[in-house]
């Protein structure tokens, strides 16, 4: 019996710890709803200055009980609810529609008894009391009391709304805050995996173009061996188309060679001072011949500027002579070519940039040129989509990564025929 007794204790204890504002919220709403009763059964013996003090006095001990029954309501109810997803903001507005369409019920239903009452005095009631004193005012405070109660519960609904959406907030944030980190986690791994597949290709090229070259040389060599014995004009055409092929073979091997390890950083510059007008002026000296046998004239419009340009003088030349092997190769015959340089300068504020040195070549293409830049200086990307043309696809894309590889800009316009590009480098005083 004692042990049964002691269990019994405790569970009350534990009840009363665990929910003590709940058991205050019923006591206090249970003393207001008694000052109420007094009110309303013993209208006719209180005068309306004790009407209306008991009215206040019933009002704060029933209010501070909607208060913390209320709370205690919302909490249990709504308060271990956590938002996981997009949908948790209108799964929110539903809570509190439901709850704010409980408060309304409860108080029209309070209110409508209420005035029921208050009828109830002036038709009559007032005089079945049994008292000494003549007036409504029970029934004015009950009214009173009807919206003071509902106001109340409205203001605790609304203080635990914006309490939750606090929170609600917090924890969406903290949702979002843990997608970006996944999202960003995946993108990491995603990046370097591009990064080692990048790297397994560019090795991959290398080693390749670095295995043919030696066997390509071999080749070219021994065919420059048969050139001269003594063969019959059939061989020999055969020996020259064989030997024409090699070369070009050779030629994309070694420009294979070059990106793969323009790409892979793995370029070593030396930087010097030159002449950008003078190298144009060399390039057009080594490729006379190719340009005489094009049948295209070419315009130089060189600036009289200085065009002292410090960097890379070897790497520089390549870029320059693939743009004018790329013009070579793909304008329309019979059409000019023109091979332009100027500085260029911004200003920003009354203050000028920094200069650029420029060279621009401007073709004609021969060919419909459904691309884009970003398409074009992709590796083995080819304006002449039919493969008619001697390019292999890289010349550009050497140049993109070259010129980056300089510190400078490579840029494409493309107006109906015409074919633009632009290399612009820093032009570094001193």
């Amino acid at each position: 019996m004692d042990t049964k007794w002691k269990n019994t204790v405790e569970k009350v204890m534990g009840f009363l710890k665990t929910h003590y504002m709940l058991v205050i919220g019923v006591i206090c709403a249970a003393a207001g709803i008694v000052l109420f009763y007094a009110v309303i059964a013993y209208r006719g013996w209180h005068p309306t200055g004790e009407t209306i003090f008991m009215s206040v006095i019933g009002n704060l001990l029933a209010g501070a009980g909607v208060c913390l029954i209320l709370r205690d309501v919302l909490n249990r109810k709504f308060g271990n609810w956590l938002p996981d997803d997009d949908n948790s903001y209108a799964e929110w507005k539903g809570h509190g529609k439901m709850a704010e369409g409980w408060i309304q019920i409860g108080g029209a239903a309070a209110l409508m008894l209420a005035v029921w009452y208050c009828s109830y005095l002036i038709n009559g009631g007032v005089y079945q009391a049994g008292g000494w004193y003549y007036n409504y005012a029970s029934g004015y405070m009950m009214i009173v009391s009807a919206l003071f109660q509902f106001i109340l519960a409205e203001a605790v609904l609304r203080r635990f709304q914006k309490r939750q959406l606090d929170y609600m907030m917090e924890q969406m944030e903290n949702l979002n805050r843990r997608r970006l980190d996944v999202a960003l986690e995946i993108e990491k791994k995603s990046l370097e995996k591009v990064s080692r597949s990048d790297q397994l290709r560019v090795d991959l090229i290398t080693n390749v173009s670095h295995d043919l070259k030696t066997p390509l040389t071999s080749i070219v060599g021994y065919l420059e061996l048969i050139r001269k014995e003594e063969l019959s004009d059939t061989v020999r055409d055969y020996v020259d188309v064989i030997s024409e092929r090699a070369e070009k073979l050779k030629e994309m091997v070694n420009s294979l060679f070059s990106l793969a390890k323009a790409s892979s950083g793995n370029i070593e510059l030396h930087p010097e001072k030159f002449e950008l007008n003078r190298m144009i002026e060399q390039i057009f000296a080594d490729m006379d011949d190719q340009i005489r046998a094009s049948g295209l004239e070419f315009v130089t419009r060189l600036t009289e500027e200085n065009t002292e340009l410090v960097s890379d003088n070897s790497y520089f030349y390549r870029i320059c002579q693939n743009l004018m092997e790329n013009a070579l190769k793909y304008s329309a015959k019979g059409t000019r070519v023109f091979v332009t340089t100027y500085i260029s300068r911004k200003e920003s504020g009354g203050k000028p940039l920094k200069e650029n040195l420029c060279v621009e070549i401007t073709n004609t293409s021969a060919y419909p040129m459904d691309f884009t830049k970003e398409d074009i200086v992709e590796r083995f990307a080819r304006g002449d989509k039919a493969r008619s043309s001697d390019g292999n696809g890289l010349g550009l894309a050497i140049v993109s990564t070259y010129v980056k590889a300089l510190g400078g800009e490579f840029d494409i316009r493309i107006d109906c025929d015409q074919f633009k590009a632009c290399v612009m480098m820093p032009k570094k005083d001193g």
